[in-house]
């Protein structure tokens, strides 16, 4: 049965299906000895390389499928590299042998909270396809008045750059003081479109002075887990999610013993960052 190069090196947690899209076009690719190129699809058994590197592919219920939970701090990007020399949320996850990271959607620079990451590819495109309808909920601090008229417009949609946008819902948060310039709110979203919290508040002339994503489907961040540390999923808890991106259940073995111990080793040597 042949598939897709992209899905299948995907599934083997090199790198998102856009990503490996990317190194097919850029010629980093070979399959069988043969460049390949977008739209290519791979037999079982193929031989693979990545810069001329030969790649090992395991069977899919091989691998066990790992989510990792990070609770963002402001001031992060969510690429691997920045040319400014900004710190990157993937400096703060625990290393990989043999595997990488794969992160579910982005947080933008100033925006903080829950990203969810996966070693399986295939996983974290499902999760990130608008066709799943995960929605994702945000505490918002916002600056200016609020009327019922703009929360009406911010439920019904506004139309943004690109395309109608709305808020699924909207709920009052925790205001100490009911005269404050700054209200708090916890809005929810069905799509992640880049900066669509903000840009949604600003069509209607209010800023946006604090955000932070708490919920991603069923999926909200522990108490315990401060900003810039992570913690992995369970095998429970990593069903959950297959189950939000109507994946199969992985059928690999689950952690061993002496391989928990080694993640919950690492996880009390993170600590939170303000």
């Amino acid at each position: 049965m042949s598939e897709k190069i992209q899905k299948v090196l995907a599934r083997a947690g090199l790198g998102s299906r856009r990503e490996i899209e990317a190194w097919i076009e850029a010629g980093r690719v070979k399959v069988a000895g043969q460049l390949a190129k977008l739209g290519d699809r791979m037999e079982d058994g193929q031989s693979v390389q990545l810069d001329g590197r030969p790649v090992q592919l395991k069977i899919a219920n091989e691998k066990r499928r790992r989510v990792l939970l990070y609770n963002k701090p402001e001031g992060e990007i969510c690429t691997r590299k920045d040319p400014e020399g900004r710190r990157s949320v993937f400096e703060s996850l625990p290393k990989l042998k043999g595997e990488r990271w794969i992160a579910v959607g982005r947080l933008d620079y100033n925006t903080a909270g829950l990203m969810l990451f996966t070693t399986d590819g295939e996983l974290a495109n499902a999760l990130m396809h608008p066709s799943t309808m995960i929605d994702r909920e945000y505490a918002v601090r916002v600056m200016g008045d609020v009327t019922e008229e703009i929360l009406s417009n911010l439920r019904k949609g506004v139309m943004l750059e690109d395309g109608m946008a709305k808020f699924s819902d909207i709920q009052s948060g925790r205001n100490e003081r009911d005269d404050s310039i700054n209200k708090w709110y916890y809005v929810t979203l069905m799509e992640g479109r880049n900066r669509e919290v903000r840009r949604l508040w600003e069509s209607q002339g209010l800023t946006v002075s604090r955000l932070k994503r708490v919920r991603f489907g069923h999926i909200f961040i522990p108490s315990k887990v401060k900003a810039g540390q992570w913690q992995e999923l369970n095998d429970k808890e990593v069903q959950v999610v297959s189950d939000m991106a109507g994946l199969a259940p992985s059928t690999a073995p689950s952690l061993k013993p002496a391989e928990l111990q080694a993640v919950e080793r690492q996880q009390r040597k993170v600590k939170p960052r303000h």
